[in-house]
């Protein structure tokens, strides 16, 4: 029994709930697995100086060649239903930064929809990437995490060719736990040329900003508390309105994020507000969240209290807690009043628990009150990847590891302790991330379901880390200091990958004559196209790689290289 125990309440903190294959609203108290955001080398946040992405980049401005050294101002201005806009040349793409797809989100529109951006009669200037937006995050000019970006947030970058027209559209929504990130975390003009698409990225609002349903913002009928969503399907009226000025296909757009972007594709699946508004959807390292929006404001209440009690708004937190849960008009007018600089550090960064940061409420309105139990999909044609070994980078970065309680044990077993969570973090985060999702949807879902699963193990202490996939599209990237993914094995995959994903992006299907061979998941048949490599070659494979949580479990519970009392102490400073 006690083993059980232990067994049960790590797997609560590997970052999965166990009820995830077969319940879809989490409490916002569990254990949710999400995007991460360390200090070292985040996907979302690093930014590198002095790599081989850099050198990358300058040689391939100072040896532009081809149809885009041709490309003079009349390749770079396009029309928008807004104005006309200016980009830039990338190697052999084209570039537009930081176009804006929506007014504003400050003063009245803080907490609003999203509204249309004002027209503008000069050319506009989007030869630079945008300022991030707001997040309470790392300042690498300072190394330290404060308050950076703006309010001012609705925008994207359009990266394109030269001789593109009519091409498949790749939408992408960036991870940072729907707090932290920016649009740029994959660079796309390498995406451009080997996947044949128009490729676009998203801004959008965070935090607070993004999701907030305390009730005085919400007493009208209609409204929501999920700003974000709000955004994103903003995005894309305006892309299906735009792209073709920049040789999209307005007809063939392909949704994806990757991490909490991912889980933000799959609420878009089960959204009314998202019906028609895409054709096709790639989920990396996504899986099914949503949150009780009670619940939810609850929390985000008593993240303010201390705030309004600062200001005078009531006597202590437990009082201000209350007050912010009333709809009465002073408690919006006093929100609105809150400076982002003290707004944005409210919430700590989420990290492996969506109890930091609720969001994504399910407010039958935006997202349905029953979640991913909903029998009502928006089913398009959907990939979904994930890394083997997800955990990894949580783990390898968590400061508990360096803590006092863990240094008191031997090397050994402060080995055998990390490998123990990585080992069965990373198998439960991989179904959780794919599998659990496919096996939910298959019954009410009409249209193909594909799962990936890069098996990569190279990389070293990390191997299929959570992010894994990013080198394979973009030179440029945050992970160069885990290695240069350089081998003619990790190329040989990332063209391999490329030409399924492009295939995908145009047609529904990843098959084609050259790369062939990935069936649909069905309950019938769990298989997974799985990507790996060795140092030279890399292989492209059908297997059932298929588990359950209750298998994982008996995995652990039968697992000796930790002790008992180990296990707990884990649990204890993860909890």
């Amino acid at each position: 029994m006690k083993r059980k125990f232990l067994a049960l309440s790590l797997a609560a903190v590997m970052a999965v709930s166990l009820a995830a294959c077969s319940s879809s609203t989490a409490p916002t108290q569990e254990a949710e697995p999400t995007e991460v955001e360390t200090t070292v080398a985040s996907p979302d946040t690093a930014e590198p100086e002095g790599t081989k992405a850099d050198e990358t980049e300058a040689a391939g401005e100072t040896e532009k060649t081809g149809e885009t050294e041709k490309a003079g101002d009349e390749m770079l201005i396009r029309s928008t239903a807004f104005g006309d806009v200016k980009g830039t040349t990338k190697g052999d793409s084209l570039v537009w930064y930081g176009v804006p797809y929506g007014a504003a989100p400050i003063g009245e529109l803080r907490w609003a929809a999203p509204e249309d951006p004002a027209e503008w009669t000069d050319i506009l200037d989007c030869t630079e990437p945008a300022e991030r937006a707001l997040q309470f995050g790392k300042n690498y000019e300072t190394n330290q995490n404060e308050t950076i970006g703006t309010e001012d947030s609705l925008y994207l970058d359009i990266y394109s060719t030269t001789d593109a027209e009519l091409r498949p559209v790749f939408v992408f929504i960036h991870g940072g736990n729907n707090q932290t990130g920016t649009s740029t975390e994959i660079e796309g003009s390498n995406i451009v040329v080997n996947d044949n698409c128009v490729y676009v990225s998203l801004s959008y609002r965070l935090g607070l900003l993004g999701f907030n349903c305390l009730p005085a913002l919400h007493t009208e009928e209609g409204s929501t508390g999920n700003y974000t969503m709000l955004d994103l399907a903003k995005a894309l009226d305006w892309i299906k309105a735009n792209i073709t000025a920049f040789g999209g296909d307005p007809n063939n757009i392909t949704l994806s994020g990757f991490s909490a972007g991912g889980r933000d594709v799959m609420a878009a699946l089960i959204s009314p507000l998202f019906a028609g508004k895409f054709n096709k959807a790639i989920v990396f390292s996504g899986g099914m969240t949503v949150a009780d929006e009670a619940a939810s404001a609850s929390q985000i209440a008593w993240a303010l209290a201390p705030l309004a009690v600062e200001d005078g708004k009531a006597a202590d937190e437990a009082a201000a807690h209350d007050w912010l849960l009333t709809d009465a008009a002073e408690v919006k007018d006093y929100l609105f009043s809150i400076t982002s600089d003290r707004l944005a550090p409210l919430m700590g960064n989420a990290g492996i628990r969506m109890s930091a940061f609720p969001h994504l409420y399910a407010d039958g309105i935006v997202l349905p009150k029953e979640g991913f139990d909903t029998t009502t999909y928006n089913s398009v044609p959907v990939i979904m990847v994930t890394g083997a070994d997800e955990f990894s980078m949580f783990a390898g970065f968590d400061a508990y590891y360096s803590s006092d309680a863990v240094k008191a044990l031997d090397e050994d077993t402060q080995a055998a302790a990390k490998t123990f969570a990585v080992r069965y973090g990373s198998d439960m985060y991989r179904i959780f991330n794919a599998q659990c999702s496919a096996e939910k949807m298959s019954a009410n879902y009409d249209s193909d379901i594909y799962i990936a699963q890069i098996d990569y193990d190279d990389v070293p202490t990390l191997g299929s880390f959570h992010g894994i996939f990013v080198p394979m599209f973009t030179g440029e990237h945050g992970y160069l200091s885990f290695s240069d993914f350089a081998s003619a094995g990790y190329k040989d995959m990332a063209a391999k990958f490329n030409g399924y994903i492009a295939n995908f992006l145009a047609t529904g299907d990843p098959n084609s004559e050259e790369f062939g061979g990935w069936t649909p998941w069905t309950p019938d048949s769990k298989q997974s196209m799985i990507f790996d490599a060795d140092d030279t070659t890399a292989t492209a494979e059908m297997k059932d790689v298929s588990s359950t949580y209750e298998e994982i479990i008996a995995a652990m519970e039968a697992d000796d290289t930790i002790s008992d009392e180990v296990k707990l102490l884990d649990i204890q400073n993860h909890v």
